[in-house]
């Protein structure tokens, strides 16, 4: 959490405002969230449970599978409800959690309802229904469907993962270590000691349980509070993994799923880091061989002289933090942080090629406002969400982490040799979680599906978050699911790709026919 980089940007989808095209422009010039919205005001409506729904839960859970959800206007023109879960599952009766929904309600002939996770861990789907449904669902699928967000548990809104304040925030994100020094390397780890125990105190036990199995079991609990018999479910980058992990427990309630931006189940946390680290460097080369054929490229010669001139930058930001308009300091880890988000959307390219003629100038502030947003800082100097906290906690559950000083080190310098410009950026996550107050629950493996709706996997050959060989891995494990592939830059595709990847989805989530499998757009 407090380190010399920023935390690797794994399974971040950064789904709000870096999926719309149009977004991060008006970010930087008026710093404003909340860009979208979307339906007409909707009247309450009581969720009166389904019997039969209830009556096929677990005996010791059927108190949660039949509770009645009362839906109520809110957000100007949706409906918001809250829905109890156990804290912990294995202990059902040991207290419960609430996760907050929010629902867009179709104007046209339901045919149930469509669940949102826009990725992280620590995304918002809260938030992504709210400011963005109406531009990255297409109208066709909000025609059919009720689409419902949520905040998994132990983000923003449902029981959330709690730390630092504004200014502690703040101070974290400026400092700065040499983690490939002894000292620096320990004076990080006491630092996140410190940070840990105080995201213990705050938040309580529930940071104990905010795992993805856990995430998954609520999603099952939420579908029953929709009187769904079936999950029909549209995840992006992390929500992929979570998707996937449901199909695992409950694979005969799968619906309609639609994975996208795949994470590979059996991968370790240093194997996710490495395949990553790998794919940001070859989107650096996507995207610095683009900025060399349009006008104001801060950046000359062949692609090579490019990316290097590139590294050089972050060099210059490690011997001597940039100046900002703003009067804050723009670091090394800060510079790496704006830098990497608009990799995540190539229609967001210009705005990376305004901030790094900026940066050559010796300005750091349009980097420094890339950074910002991606850690939902909003220009008063509060943080909108808990994103970054949630991210570290459910990743310190959810994987094994190399902890020993030695093995980092060597896996610094093997990320440096995948990724020359940022792989140092990407080691020593194991520091995040040596501290940690809960040890991690799972055991990476391939995932296990038996049902029989087929699911529909969607990989990007240019995504450098979740690298496209992860969807082929994936589609394998699931064994019943088709692969759509788009020959695309970015993070995800549907949304914000083109109409063969749109009629593709759509199709499977409208009719259920999914595409052939390999399909290529």
């Amino acid at each position: 959490m407090t380190s010399a980089r920023p935390l690797p940007a794994r399974f971040r989808s950064w789904a709000v405002g870096v999926r719309a095209a149009g977004a991060m422009a008006l970010v930087l010039a008026v710093a404003s969230c909340g860009l979208f919205g979307g339906g007409g005001p909707k009247s309450a409506s009581p969720g009166q449970p389904d019997p039969a729904i209830a009556a096929a839960a677990p005996a010791e859970l059927r108190g949660f599978y039949s509770q009645q959800v009362d839906w109520t206007p809110c957000e100007s023109s949706f409906t918001c409800a809250k829905i109890r879960v156990p804290l912990d599952y294995g202990k059902p009766d040991g207290g419960s959690i609430e996760i907050a929904a929010i629902k867009l309600a179709t104007k046209g002939s339901k045919m149930g309802s469509l669940l949102v996770n826009p990725g992280g861990p620590g995304g918002s789907g809260y938030d992504f229904v709210k400011d963005g449904a109406t531009t990255n669902i297409s109208e066709n699928v909000r025609s059919k469907y009720d689409v419902v967000g949520f905040d998994p548990r132990g983000v923003k809104r449902s029981a959330p993962v709690t730390c630092l304040t504004d200014k502690e925030r703040d101070e974290a994100r400026a400092k700065t270590y040499a983690l490939d020094t002894d000292a620096g390397l320990e004076a990080a780890l006491a630092d996140n000691k410190v940070v840990a125990a105080k995201c213990a105190e705050k938040t309580g036990p529930v940071l104990g349980h905010v795992d993805t199995v856990s995430a998954a079991k609520d999603l099952d609990i939420l579908r029953a509070a929709l009187n769904d018999t079936k999950l029909n479910y549209l995840g992006y980058s992390y929500g992929t993994f979570l998707g996937s992990t449901y199909a695992s427990l409950f694979p005969d309630n799968v619906g309609r799923m639609v994975l996208d931006g795949a994470i590979d189940p059996s991968l370790s946390y240093e194997e996710l880091t490495s395949g990553q680290a790998k794919a940001f460097e070859k989107a650096i080369s996507a995207y610095a061989a683009n900025c060399l054929q349009n006008s104001g490229c801060p950046l000359s010669g062949s692609t090579e002289n490019a990316v290097q001139q590139i590294r050089d930058l972050i060099k210059a930001a490690e011997a001597k933090p940039l100046p900002s308009k703003s009067g804050r300091q723009v670091s090394a880890s800060t510079f790496v942080s704006g830098f990497i988000l608009p990799l995540y959307n190539d229609k967001n390219w210009p705005l990376l090629t305004g901030a790094l003629a900026q940066a050559r100038a010796g300005d750091g502030s349009g980097l420094l406002a890339l950074a910002d947003f991606g850690a939902d800082r909003q220009p008063n100097g509060s943080y909108s969400s808990n994103s970054t906290f949630a991210f570290n906690a459910i990743n310190c559950l959810d994987y094994p982490t190399v902890l020993d000083t030695a093995a980092m080190r060597a896996e610094d310098q093997q990320l440096r040799q995948i990724s020359p410009t940022l792989g140092y950026y990407f080691a020593y996550g194991g520091a995040n979680c040596q501290d940690w107050p809960y040890k991690d629950v799972r055991t990476p493996a391939p995932v296990e599906y038996k049902g029989s709706a087929q699911i529909l996997v969607v990989g990007t050959t240019g995504d450098p978050a979740t690298p496209y060989e992860w969807a082929g891995e994936l589609r394998k494990q699931l064994g019943n699911a088709s692969l759509l592939t788009w020959k695309g830059e970015g993070h995800t595709a549907y949304g914000r790709s083109n109409s063969c990847i749109t009629n593709g989805v759509d199709g499977y989530l409208i009719d259920g026919k999914a595409p052939a499998d390999n399909t290529i757009c």
